[in-house]
């Protein structure tokens, strides 16, 4: 690898860092006006992008135990962030889902990011944003993979 590509590839690893930084941060700000912890509010995301799931599914993607997924269902839903449903297909199972209510109550927080986001794309060609949007895939595998091997837990 040229002396030029790795200087590239350290500075996009720099800034990817800086973004994750960033991001944790501005995830921590929306927790909070939500008056959630950091793993609610990562909970109710998962729900949110991934639709209803078991306890049990939800435990696996959070990297949590059983035990602990119940008690954090339990508080998201006396918070009223979550429901429990019935399976459609078990009825020895539950699914959790978000409250719709909720999202609507939260959407007005991620204004700013969206707008400004919606704005800076404005100035890409439609390939150079699907170039990002891959490279984002990629790195999201990649940080959901590293996340499995430091939690041993199943990947998704």
């Amino acid at each position: 690898m040229s002396s030029e590509r790795e200087d590239l590839v350290a500075e996009l690893l720099l800034r990817a860092r800086k973004l994750s930084t960033e991001t944790v941060m501005f995830h921590t700000a929306i927790a909070e006006q939500n008056g959630l912890s950091a793993v609610e509010s990562k909970v109710a995301d998962y729900l949110a992008r991934l639709g209803p799931l078991t306890p049990k599914e939800l435990a696996e993607y959070a990297g949590l135990a059983p035990a602990s997924v119940t008690a954090l269902v339990d508080r998201l839903e006396g918070k009223g962030i979550v429901n429990r449903m019935p399976h459609p297909e078990d009825r020895r199972k539950v699914l959790v889902r978000v409250n719709p209510a909720n999202v609507e109550r939260a959407a007005p927080l991620w204004d700013y990011i969206v707008s400004a986001t919606k704005a800076v794309a404005a100035g890409y060609t439609d390939e150079q944003l699907q170039t990002v949007i891959e490279f984002l895939d990629q790195a999201a595998a990649i940080t959901h993979e590293s996340t499995v091997r430091l939690t041993h837990r199943s990947a998704e």
